[in-house]
Order: structure tokens, then sequence, then C-alpha cells
């Protein structure tokens, strides 16, 4: 174990303000290492801990807040955070059942429903490692073109070649009429792609979010983007609370296109074809 690993116990118990039996190294994430830890008192956390990068922790910290003060418990509670850690109740996880999808649909509407004061938000964001501009907006057509396509087509432009980004540039000429009927801003995870959703205790929980004031329609995308489990339940579950507009599934691929991006910019060329089939479905009529 390195300096820093060993010096994690320490750390955990000045913390968390309990001394730490064990902690278990559960491998690498991104810039970050992953640990279980068992404290004194017989509770278990999960622990993120890095020697870089502190502001992003602060960020994921701050996401978790903002969304647990919706009050529904979908948001994982942050126990503690520094430059250095991250600290979250450790979770057991299990395969949900049409029950909890169904929950899980139901409790994400409300948290949506919890709503922001804009689009965008008052504080630094970052997806994976890459800054977001959370600069506040009014409309959120423009906003996402500004704030989320805009940036990571920039970065992701080498990668895509000029076609792709034509294509892409289309999209955001294009983006009032293609974004639906206008929405008040929503309390989006802003990342809820299906790793980013933990089962247990017969419930999904939120964790590692972009959090911000964005459309609700967005977080639902990124559930198909990768394929979460049970998504048909879990959508069922949100029409019972919050009924989507109409259109709603012919505008999934606008919504995916930033994430899409983000990956371009992250892992290069091997994104492109699906940053450039969702610009062309965004097109459709």
């Amino acid at each position: 174990m390195n300096a820093g690993g060993a010096a994690l116990p320490t750390r955990l118990g000045r913390l968390l303000g309990v001394e730490v039996d064990r902690v278990v190294d559960l491998g690498d994430g991104h810039e970050w290492t992953l640990h279980r830890a068992t404290l004194a008192d017989g509770r278990e956390v999960f622990v993120k801990d890095t020697s870089s990068g502190p502001e992003i922790f602060a960020a994921e910290a701050a996401g978790l807040r903002w969304l647990g003060e919706a009050g529904n418990g979908l948001a994982v509670p942050v126990l503690a955070v520094d430059e250095r850690t991250l600290v979250l109740p450790w979770l057991d996880s299990e395969p949900p059942d049409p029950a909890a999808a169904e929950r899980f649909g139901r409790e994400l509407a409300a948290l949506h429903a919890a709503g922001a004061s804009s689009y965008g938000a008052a504080r630094p964001g970052f997806i994976a490692r890459l800054p977001l501009d959370n600069t506040p907006g009014d409309s959120w057509p423009g906003w996402y073109a500004e704030r989320r396509i805009e940036p990571f087509l920039r970065m992701a432009g080498a990668d895509l070649g000029a076609s792709g980004v034509r294509l892409v540039e289309q999209v955001v000429r294009r983006i009032g009429e293609l974004a639906g009927p206008a929405e008040p801003p929503s309390r989006i995870h802003g990342d809820l792609w299906s790793g980013n959703v933990l089962w247990s205790g017969g419930r999904g929980r939120l964790i590692d979010p972009a959090a911000h004031g964005g459309h609700r329609e967005t977080d639902l995308a990124m559930l198909a983007l990768f394929g979460a489990p049970r998504l048909d339940r879990i959508i069922a579950g949100y029409q019972e609370v919050a009924p989507l507009a109409d259109g709603w599934r012919e505008r999934v691929p606008l919504h995916q296109l930033h994430p899409l991006l983000v990956h371009v910019a992250l892992f290069g060329s091997s994104y492109t074809s699906a940053v450039v089939s969702a610009a062309r479905a965004s097109l459709r009529p």
C-alpha cells in the first residue's frame, strides 16, 4: 500500500470522529482509489480517495446534497468530504425487481419535480474528470446548446472530423425546434447512466451526480444510453407521477448527444459513430 493509502484509516477516523477497524481496497476508478471501510462502531462505508483533483469531490458532494434536499432519500447521503476523500454509506447491491424499478421511476419523477431556480447551477460541475459550465440560464434549448453541446463539440472535433462537426452544428442551429415543449427547470442527476444507480434495499439510489437544473428528459435518456435494467418499468413508474410530453421518445437522441460527445472527448474516435447517429436521429422530423 502506498503512503497515501497507509494514511487513509487515520484520515477517515479524523473525518468521521470514530476509529477505523479495517480498510479493503476495491481498485481504481478514473483518478481515484475505491475502498470499503469498517468502523469501530460497526458501520461500513464506501470511500473514494485521491491525491489530485479535489474540486471533483467537492462538486460530487454538493450535487448529492442538493439532490438530497428534495427529501425523498433517492440520493445517497454524504457522510464526510475533504480535499482528498469522499465518504458515503456502504450499501449492498442487488438486482432490481419490477417493483423496485417502478418505485425508482416514481421517486425520480418526484425528484425532478422539486425543481431548480434556473438551468445550470450556482457551483462548478464535473462529468467524469471534465469540467462542466454550469452558468445559469433561463431557456433550456439555448442553455443546452451553449453549455453542453458546443464546449464538448470543440473537444471532440478532431475525432469527429469535419462532416461530423457540421452535423452536430446543424442540431445546434435547429435546437429551438428540436427541443419540444418548454418545461421549467427540473432537479436532475445529470449523469444518470445505469452505473450511477445503486440498487439496494428494494429501491434505486443515486450516486456520482453531475447535478444541476436541467431538462427531465435528460436523465431518462441517460438511463437508456447504456441500458438500465428494467427501464420499461422505470418509465412506467415515472409516467404514473409525471407524464412526459408527447414526442419524448423521439427526443432521446438529442439528450444523448451531450454524453456521447463527452465520451469522444474522454475516449476518442470509438464513439464517433454513436455521436453521428444521435445527431442524425435528432434532426429527423
